[in-house]
C-alpha cells in the first residue's frame, strides 16, 4: 500500500481507539515471543506500524512512553493552527478546506539535490513508524501522542545537504482561500520555522504523516508536520510545502514576532519561564468526565528526553539561548 492509499484512508474505515489501545496491549504482551500463531489473521487485519512492538533498545532512546495516551478526540479538537483560527477549537472546524492531495515539497538551499517533490516521491520506499512522544506547549499544557511517519534525517540525507548547511527551514502552506486565518495579519504569514542541522539530523526528530494509526487530519497539520518532543510545541511546524537547507540562522514567525518570547531554540526548560507565565509545570490534557485537565505536573527540562538531546547543547547558555 503506498503512502497516499495510507493517508486517503477514510475516518469510516480506520480502527476505533479502544480498539487500537487494546491492541497496542496485546502486541506488547507478545514481545519477544513468536507470532505464527497469528498468521491466520493477516488478512482479517491491517498490519501494526512497524515498531510497534516496543524493545528495550527504542524504550531506552525515548521513542516510546508508557504514559497514558492523551485521548484521539482531544488531540485532534485542542490545537493551535492560527491559519484557521486564534481558538483552540478553531482548526478541527475550518480546516476541513485544506486540501492535502496534491502536495509537493520545494527542497533548495545549501545541498546537492534540490527540487520539488510529490509528497509519495518524498517518502518512498520508507515504511512508517510509530513514536510515542510528549508534546509540551509554550502555554503550558501538554499531551502524549502516539504520531505515525518517518525520521527526517532519513528524509533530508536524500537531498544530500552540503557542509554549508548549518540549519533547516520550515515553510507552512499559506492559501487564504483554504486558510481564513491567513487573512489575518496575525503573523508574519507564512509561518516559517528552523532547526539547527544536528538538531533536525537527530534520531528524536520526526516527519509525522498520522496519528493514532490513522492518517494525520488537517488540523494537526496534514499530509505532512514536524515533530521534536524536546522542544515547545510551536517548533513543530504543520503542512510543510517548502524544505531549505541555509548556512545562516533562518528566521521563524514567533521569533520575529515577539523575540523576547519565543527563542529560536525553544527546548523545553522548567527553569527559563515565559515573561507572562512560569515554565515549572504544566497542565496534561486528561480528557477525563468534565474536564480537560488534568493535576498540574512538573515540568522536566528538554520535556524529559535530555538523556538522547543534551549533548546538543554543551557549553551553550540555556538561559540565553532559550
Amino acid at each position: 500500500m503506498s503512502l497516499r492509499s495510507v493517508l486517503a484512508i477514510p475516518a469510516s474505515a480506520v480502527t476505533d481507539e479502544t480498539v487500537y489501545r487494546a491492541r497496542r496491549r496485546l502486541l506488547g504482551a507478545f514481545a519477544g515471543a513468536s507470532l505464527l500463531p497469528l498468521a491466520g489473521c493477516a488478512e482479517a487485519e491491517p498490519p501494526p506500524p512497524s515498531n510497534a512492538v516496543v524493545t528495550p533498545a527504542q524504550a531506552k532512546s525515548g521513542f516510546r512512553t508508557d504514559e497514558p495516551l492523551t485521548r484521539y478526540e482531544d488531540v485532534t479538537s485542542y490545537n493551535n493552527f492560527y491559519e484557521f483560527g486564534t481558538d483552540k477549537a478553531d482548526p478541527s472546524k475550518a480546516a476541513k478546506t485544506l486540501r492535502t492531495s496534491p502536495w509537493n515539497v520545494a527542497v533548495s538551499g545549501e545541498c546537492a539535490r534540490p527540487g520539488t517533490v510529490a509528497l509519495d516521491d518524498l517518502l518512498k520506499g520508507m515504511t512508517p513508524e510509530e513514536r510515542i512522544y510528549r508534546l509540551r506547549c509554550v502555554e503550558g499544557w501538554s499531551m502524549v501522542i502516539p504520531w505515525l511517519g518517518v525520521p527526517l534525517a532519513e528524509v533530508l540525507k536524500r537531498f544530500e545537504p552540503t557542509s554549508k548547511a548549518k540549519y533547516v527551514a520550515f515553510t507552512t502552506l499559506a492559501d487564504p482561500v483554504q486558510m481564513p486565518g491567513v487573512r489575518f495579519r496575525s503573523i508574519d504569514w507564512p509561518y516559517r520555522e528552523g532547526l539547527r542541522i544536528d538538531e533536525a539530523m537527530h534520531p528524536l526528530t520526526f516527519l509525522a504523516t498520522g496519528l493514532y494509526g490513522k492518517p494525520l487530519p488537517q488540523q494537526n497539520g496534514a499530509p505532512l508536520r514536524l515533530v521534536v518532543p524536546w522542544k515547545y510545541g510551536f517548533k513543530s511546524i504543520k503542512s510543510i510545502v517548502e524544505i531549505r537547507f541555509t548556512e545562516k540562522m533562518p528566521r521563524t514567525a514567533w521569533n520575529r514576532l515577539q523575540p523576547e518570547e519565543y527563542g529560536f531554540y525553544s527546548n523545553v526548560n522548567p527553569d527559563v519561564d515565559h515573561p507572562r507565565w512560569s515554565q515549572g509545570s504544566e497542565r496534561r490534557i486528561a480528557g477525563t468526565g468534565n474536564r480537560l485537565f488534568a493535576d498540574r505536573i512538573p515540568t522536566r527540562l528538554f520535556n524529559g528526553y535530555g538523556d538522547q538531546v543534551a549533548s546538543l547543547y554543551a557549553g551553550m547558555d540555556l538561559k540565553r539561548w532559550y
